[in-house]
C-alpha cells in the first residue's frame, strides 16, 4: 500500500488551479473593458468561416474559437435561434484560454443529415446522442457544456446519461429533461397559454404556417420570449439564415409533437428515454441561470434545485434579460462557465 502524497498528483492539481485562476483573471479583465469590446464585437458580428465534421448521423457545422489545447467548452443554442447566440460569449471564453465549440443543432445552419433516408427526429435523446457523436468525432473526451432552451435540455441529457463526458454544466432555466407522460397532463390555463405555439404545431395548419412564415414566426417568439431585448434587424437576420436548413421545419415540428406524445420517436432511443422519463438526478457541477425578464415558459428554480446533487448554484441575471440569455447577457454567461470550471 502506497503512503504519503504523490508529487505528480499535486502538480496536476496545482496546474489545474492555476489555469482556472488565470481564466478568471482574464475574464475579469475582459468584462472590465466591455464598452470598448462591444464596439468591435457588435450585434452584427458573425463567426468566422465555419467548420464541418461528420459525426454519427450528421455532418455538423460548427464554429470554433480559442486555443486548440485549451479546456473544451461546447455551447448549445435553442429554438428559434442559432450559434450566434454565443458570438460574444465565445470571444470572451476564447480570450480566457478556452477552446470553444458552438455546433448547429440538427435542422439548423450548415448541419445536414448524412443520409436522405434518416428519419428527421427532434426528440431529446436524439439530440443528446448528436452531442456525444460530435465530441467523439473531434476526439473530445470531456467538456464543459452550456446551453439554453433546446441546448440546455441537450446538455442536461448528456450530463444525466453520460456524466463522464461532462466536466461541468451551465444550464439556463435549469433542469429541462422531459417526459411524454408528464407532458400529456394538463397545466393551469395561464401556463397552457404560454405554450400556444406547441399546440399550433400539433396541427397541419401549424406546420404549414411555420413553413410559410418561418422568419416572422421566429421574430414573434424572440419578442415574446425577450420582451425587453431591443434586437435590431441585422441581429435577427444573422440567426434567421440558419432556418434555411432543408430539415428545419421537420425537426421543429417533430420536436414539439413528440413532447406531447403526438409523434413517435425511434426505437433506438427507447432505453434512453425510459431513463430520462424518470427525471434522473444530475451529479456534475452545475450553475443554473435565469433572466429576470424571461417571457418564455420556464420552471421555478425552487422546483429543480433538488435535481442537481453535485456542487450547485443558481443565478438570476437582472437588467431585463430574457430567454436568449447568452446573447443578451454574454458576460454573465461566460463568467458562469469560468466559475463552474472551478467548482
Amino acid at each position: 500500500m502506497q503512503t504519503g502524497t504523490n508529487p505528480e498528483f499535486i502538480d496536476l492539481d496545482r496546474r489545474r488551479l492555476l489555469a482556472v485562476g488565470a481564466a478568471a483573471v482574464a475574464m475579469a479583465q475582459l468584462v472590465a473593458v466591455r464598452p470598448a469590446m462591444s464596439q468591435a464585437t457588435s450585434p452584427k458580428a458573425a463567426f468566422a468561416a465555419l467548420k464541418q465534421v461528420d459525426a454519427g448521423l450528421l455532418s455538423v457545422g460548427y464554429a470554433e474559437q480559442g486555443p486548440a489545447d485549451g479546456p473544451a467548452v461546447i455551447l448549445l443554442h435553442g429554438w428559434p435561434y442559432d450559434i450566434h447566440s454565443y458570438v460574444d460569449v465565445a470571444s470572451l471564453l476564447a480570450g480566457a484560454g478556452y477552446r470553444v465549440l458552438v455546433p448547429h443543432l440538427r435542422g439548423y445552419g450548415t448541419t445536414r443529415f448524412r443520409s436522405d433516408a434518416t428519419f428527421r427526429n427532434g426528440q431529446q435523446a436524439a439530440l443528446g446522442v448528436d452531442l456525444v457523436d460530435f465530441m467523439d468525432a473531434l476526439g473530445i473526451e470531456k467538456a464543459i457544456l452550456g446551453g439554453y432552451d433546446w441546448g440546455a435540455r441537450t446538455a442536461n441529457v448528456v450530463a444525466a446519461l453520460w456524466p463522464q463526458r461532462c466536466k461541468a454544466m451551465v444550464s439556463v432555466s435549469g433542469y429541462l429533461i422531459g417526459s411524454q407522460a408528464v407532458n400529456k397532463a394538463p397545466l393551469p390555463p395561464q401556463a397552457e397559454l404560454q405554450w400556444w405555439y406547441q399546440f399550433y404545431f400539433a396541427t397541419d395548419r401549424g406546420r404549414a404556417g411555420y413553413a410559410k412564415n418561418t422568419d416572422d414566426f421566429a421574430k414573434l417568439i424572440w419578442r415574446l420570449a425577450s420582451p425587453r431585448w431591443n434586437f435590431d434587424d441585422a441581429t435577427f437576420a444573422r440567426s434567421a439564415a440558419a432556418f434555411r436548413n432543408p430539415d428545419h421545419v421537420d425537426i421543429v415540428i417533430h420536436n414539439y409533437r413528440w413532447r406531447l406524445g403526438l409523434a413517435d420517436g425511434e426505437r433506438r432511443y427507447d432505453e434512453m428515454e425510459e431513463k430520462l422519463a424518470k427525471a434522473p438526478v444530475i451529479g456534475v457541477p452545475t450553475i443554473t441561470m435565469e433572466g429576470d425578464a424571461n417571457g418564455a415558459p420556464h420552471p421555478d428554480p425552487a422546483n429543480y434545485a433538488g435535481k442537481f446533487s453535485g456542487k450547485y448554484e443558481h443565478r438570476l441575471v437582472s437588467g431585463g434579460i430574457g430567454h436568449d440569455l447568452p446573447q443578451e447577457a454574454p458576460e454573465a454567461f461566460a463568467k458562469a462557465i469560468v466559475d463552474v470550471d472551478g467548482f
